[in-house]
Parts: C-alpha cells; structure tokens; sequence
C-alpha cells in the first residue's frame, strides 16, 4: 500500500484563489505541481470545513494524503485574512498567535470549542516534540538533575492539611 504520490510542498495562491501542490509522482519518478482552484470562498467562511472539503474531494484526495489538515486550514486562513485587507506578515502573525499555547492562559474558562482547539494543538506539539526508539537522537533513561539553591514557591494545596479538605 505504498503511495502513488508524495507531498513535498503545499502553499496558497491569491490571485486567483488556489491551493498549489508540489508533488512526487512516485511511479513516473516526477516532481510535479498540482493547481486546486479555490471557489466559493468568502472572509466569512469556515476555514476547517473548506480544508476538509478539499481534503475529501474525489479529485484532490490521492493528491493530499500527505498533506496535514492542519495545514490546509492554515493555508485557507491565510486566504481569509488576505480577502479581510491583512499583509501576509500580518496574517501569518494573527495565525501563528492564535494556534500557540499561552502557559497564563486559564483554560478552565474557555468554553469546549476553543478547549478542543487548545487539545489539539497540544497533541500535534506532542507528537512532533515525541522521541521514538527509532529515532537516531533517542536516550532510553534519561536523567536530570534540577538545581536545589533556587527558591521554591509553596502553594496553597502543598500546605493543606488532608483534615481542612
């Protein structure tokens, strides 16, 4: 079950609107690019379900199998920030704010939707950061010694007696 064709780059196109796929075809041993045409597309659309609708398309789909969803909907907001006035720089920043975990942030306020969002983000971090036993950097036991002299900061719960719970 070897792959026909091989992501090796994917971006976005403005003008006109389009998804830009390079590609390896694995079986003529070609690099190509594949131009997928963007219609329908406003700044009030959903960015998540237009990467899944590109995604799941019959024509796109052996095309797109090594590319992220995550990436594709970075690539449609990009779009959307673009028709909404916003420079590239700008809108790569908004993105890159928007998809990075604040460690402040108090996430027992946020409401399922961004808490999944926060999750996710979390999870792909996870597994990019991941060492595998394969990996050629992988260390079996790893051991580290944290400084003792630094002041430590007590909190409420480690001062708590179990009688006051």
């Amino acid at each position: 079950a070897r792959m026909i064709f091989s992501a090796q780059k994917c971006g976005v196109c403005f003008q006109p609107p389009s998804i830009i796929l390079i590609y390896r075809d694995n079986v003529q041993n070609k690099t190509r690019q594949r131009i997928m045409p963007i219609r329908n597309f406003s700044r009030f659309s959903d960015c998540c379900r237009a990467a899944e609708q590109l995604k799941n398309n019959p024509r796109h789909k052996p095309y797109l199998e090594g590319v992220s969803l995550r990436q594709l909907e970075k690539l449609y907001s990009l779009l959307r920030h673009h028709l909404e006035g916003q420079s590239l720089s700008e809108s790569l920043g908004r993105y890159h704010h928007e998809h990075t975990i604040d460690p402040e942030e108090d996430m027992n306020k946020l409401d399922d939707k961004e808490l999944a969002k926060r999750k996710s983000i979390m999870d792909e971090l996870f597994e990019k950061n991941r060492k595998r036993r394969d990996d050629p950097d992988f260390v079996y036991n790893v051991e580290v010694d944290f400084p003792q002299d630094e002041h430590l900061e007590a909190c409420a719960w480690d001062t708590e007696s179990d009688e006051e719970m």
